[in-house]
C-alpha cells in the first residue's frame, strides 16, 4: 500500500497562501440578484468527503453512458450498460455494485467550464470555483468549509486532505488556520504527530514551554506581521491533534475484517478512514483516487490507459458502495455530503492509441446524502456525451450547491484584507435538490 509522509513542517507549509488560483466563468444571476437570506435554500449535512477522480474521469464510460463505440473509428462509450435503482436511468456496466444504490445519489451530467488542456488549471478551477486574480489567491473549498464551519473539537482538524498536497487545496487570504492535514498514512494517522519513543509527557511539556517562549519573542520582533500568530496557532492545534482523540480514527483494526474487505484495496481503505475521519469529527476529508495507477495511466486514459480503465472503475465501485453503505449503517449519511468531482471528462471519440483525450464543455460530477433530494438526475447531454443540452451547471453553481448542502449560504462576503469576496463566483445552488 502506498503511503505519504507527514510531519509538522508540512502541516504548516500547507497552510499558507497559493501562488493563484482559479474558477469558472460566471453563468448565474449577478450578486444583486441572490435570494434573500430568508429565502435560501439549506442542507442538513455538517460535513462532507469529497472524492477526487484525478486525471479526468471519462463520463460516458462511467456515470453518463452513451451508446456503444469500437476504441477505433466509432466514437462513445467503451463498455455496456446496467439500469440503476433510478427508473429509466443507466450507468456503466462494471458499477454493478453502485447501480442499485443510485437512489441515494444525484449525479450531475451537466457540468461545464472551459478549461481543457492543462490539467493543473482545471484542477485549481474544480477546487476553488474562481478565474484567476492577480490580486487574491483564493480558498479551496476545504479551506471554505473550515472557515464557515469550524472545528467540532480542538482536538480534531476541520480539513484533511489524502492525495496531492498541491496550492488547489490551499487557504489562500483565509490564511494558514484554514489549511489541511496531510496524509495518508491509513493505519497510524501523520507521522508528525507522533512523538519520538524517547519524548515523555514531562519532555514533551518541557519542549511546548520553550516553543511558546521563543514564539512570543519571535512575534513581538513582527507585530505587523499576522501571519505569525496565525501560524503559531496552527503550531498550537498540531500538538492538541497529537492526542488520542484525532490518531485513534486512523486505527481500522477495530473495524471488522469484513467492513476492511468491503471497501477493497488502498482507495476503499481511505474511504473508510474517511468515513472514521468524518465520525471523529472532521468537517472536509478529500480523498484523492489519482495515485493508483491500475491501468498504467490513472484516469487520464490516453492511448493504453482506457484499455484496463475498467479496473479504475471497479475498485471506485467497490469502494464508493462501501462507503454508502458504512455512512448509511453508522448514520451519517444525511449529515455527511459526498462529493465526486474530476477536473473534466472524456470526448466520445477514440484517439490512435485507442485512448481519449480531454473535454471540459460536458462532464459528470456526483452528489450524494448530505440530506439533498437524491434519486434524480442533474442535466443532460446529446447523443454522444459532447455537448450539455439540458440544465447546465457551471463549476460557481457546483460549488454553490456543495456550500448550501453544508448550510453554507454561498453568497456571504469573506474579505481579503478590505476587499469582499463572495464565498461562490455569483454560483447558484440546484434548487432541484433541496426539499
Amino acid at each position: 500500500m502506498t503511503t505519504f509522509k507527514s510531519n509538522r513542517r508540512d502541516f504548516i507549509r500547507t497552510g499558507t497562501a497559493a501562488a493563484f488560483s482559479l474558477g469558472a466563468a460566471g453563468l448565474s444571476l449577478p450578486l444583486s440578484a441572490q435570494p434573500a437570506e430568508s429565502e435560501r435554500v439549506r442542507g442538513k449535512a455538517d460535513a462532507c468527503i469529497f472524492i477526487w477522480l484525478g486525471g479526468g474521469a471519462a463520463h460516458i464510460d462511467t456515470f453518463d453512458p452513451k451508446g456503444r463505440g469500437d476504441g477505433k473509428k466509432k466514437p462513445g462509450s467503451y463498455y455496456g450498460t446496467i439500469s440503476t435503482a433510478i427508473p429509466g436511468v443507466q450507468v456503466c456496466e462494471h458499477l454493478r455494485r453502485t447501480a442499485p444504490l443510485l437512489d441515494r445519489c444525484a449525479p450531475i451530467r451537466s457540468i461545464q467550464h472551459g478549461i481543457s488542456n492543462e490539467h493543473g488549471a482545471a484542477t485549481n478551477l474544480m477546487h476553488t470555483g474562481r478565474n484567476p486574480s492577480g490580486t487574491i489567491t483564493y480558498p479551496s473549498i476545504g479551506s471554505i468549509v473550515s472557515h464557515e464551519l469550524g472545528v467540532k473539537s480542538e482536538a480534531v482538524p476541520a480539513y484533511v486532505v489524502m492525495g496531492y498536497p498541491n496550492i488547489a487545496r490551499d487557504p489562500g487570504f483565509l490564511g494558514p488556520q484554514h489549511g489541511y492535514v496531510y496524509l495518508t498514512q491509513t493505519e497510524t494517522g501523520p507521522t508528525g504527530f507522533i512523538r519520538p519513543p524517547d519524548v515523555d509527557t514531562e519532555r514533551h511539556k518541557r519542549r511546548q514551554g520553550l516553543l511558546s517562549i521563543l514564539q512570543e519573542q519571535y512575534q513581538g520582533r513582527r507585530l505587523e506581521d499576522a501571519n505569525i500568530e496565525a501560524l503559531s496557532s496552527v503550531n498550537e492545534q498540531g500538538f492538541r491533534m497529537a492526542g488520542p482523540e484525532f490518531l485513534s480514527a486512523f486505527d481500522l483494526s477495530k473495524q471488522s475484517k469484513s467492513l476492511r474487505e468491503s471497501y477493497g484495496g488502498e482507495f476503499g481503505q481511505r474511504c473508510l478512514l474517511a468515513r472514521r475521519l468524518v465520525q471523529a469529527g472532521v468537517r472536509f476529508v478529500e480523498v484523492s483516487f489519482n495515485l493508483n495507477f491500475l491501468n498504467g495511466t490513472g484516469w487520464d486514459t490516453h492511448n493504453q490507459g482506457q484499455l484496463n480503465q475498467h479496473l479504475l472503475i471497479q475498485d471506485l465501485d467497490q469502494a464508493f458502495s462501501a462507503l454508502l453503505l458504512d455512512l448509511e449503517k453508522t448514520r451519517l449519511l444525511t449529515t455527511t455530503l459526498v462529493v465526486m468531482a474530476t477536473e473534466f471528462g472524456r470526448p466520445p471519440e477514440f484517439d490512435s492509441g485507442g485512448g481519449r483525450g480531454h473535454q471540459s464543455k460536458a462532464f459528470t460530477c456526483l452528489l450524494a446524502g448530505g440530506g439533498l433530494q437524491t434519486g434524480q438526475v442533474i442535466g443532460e447531454t446529446d447523443d454522444l456525451g459532447e455537448t450539455v443540452v439540458k440544465r447546465p451547471v457551471s463549476v460557481a453553481d457546483f460549488h454553490a450547491t456543495i456550500h448550501s448542502a453544508l448550510g453554507i449560504n454561498p453568497a456571504r462576503k469573506l474579505y481579503a484584507e478590505d476587499r469582499p469576496v463572495p464565498i461562490t463566483d455569483h454560483g447558484q445552488p440546484i434548487t432541484e435538490l433541496f426539499g
